[in-house]
């Protein structure tokens, strides 16, 4: 039976590196933000429950209004909760209709709430990727789309790495990048033996 591996860690962790470590190793890894966003996209019933969440301008022209929703949720919890109870189960029957087409030994599902939305339960290991704070500021700035209150802001929202560490059967420090590969490759051996 194939093994639901969870990867997570907080903003600038560097988490989707790691994801695509393991896809580069051949892993099936199904990556939660992207296809909760385009389920956002597609999907009518998540369509109608966003708009009724935060009216007409959550969709623009027809599109996903990103850009209005996360100034809505980012400093407001009660909202961005009701967003991830209203994406979140869809994604959840997304990812079990993905899961049904892989034959590999195991699969990775990249969840940056993991916790958060208190899904621990759904997967066989959970790896939690960490970096110093500084660096991971860093990178969320230099990636060009948030700025270092964004980062703050959205850090404020996101469980500490602590807890994530207490509570992961892995951790995985992304400082240093060949590190990083010689941790991820070491896992992968693990998983295709366990």
């Amino acid at each position: 039976m194939t093994k639901i591996i969870g990867l997570t860690g907080g903003i600038g962790s560097g988490k989707s590196t790691v994801a695509q470590m393991f896809k580069n190793l051949g892993v099936p890894t199904y990556i939660s933000d992207y296809h909760a966003r385009g389920l956002m996209e597609n999907s009518n019933r998540i369509r109608k429950s966003l708009v009724i969440l935060f009216g007409k301008n959550a969709y623009k022209d027809g599109v996903l209004n990103r850009s209005y929703i996360s100034s809505k949720v980012f400093n407001n919890s009660i909202l961005l909760s009701k967003l991830n109870s209203i994406v979140h189960p869809e994604v959840k029957i997304h990812f079990e209709n993905w899961l049904l087409n892989q034959k590999s030994r195991y699969v990775i599902k990249e969840v940056a709430i993991l916790f958060e939305i208190n899904s621990e339960n759904d997967f066989d290991y959970i790896i939690s990727v960490v970096a110093p704070k500084k660096e991971r500021a860093k990178r969320v700035v230099l990636r060009g789309n948030h700025s270092k209150s964004d980062f703050n802001a959205i850090m404020n929202n996101q469980l500490t790495d602590a807890y994530k560490v207490n509570n992961s059967d892995f951790v995985i420090n992304n400082k240093i990048i060949s590190d990083t590969k010689k941790q991820v490759f070491t896992l992968h051996n693990f998983f295709l033996n366990n």
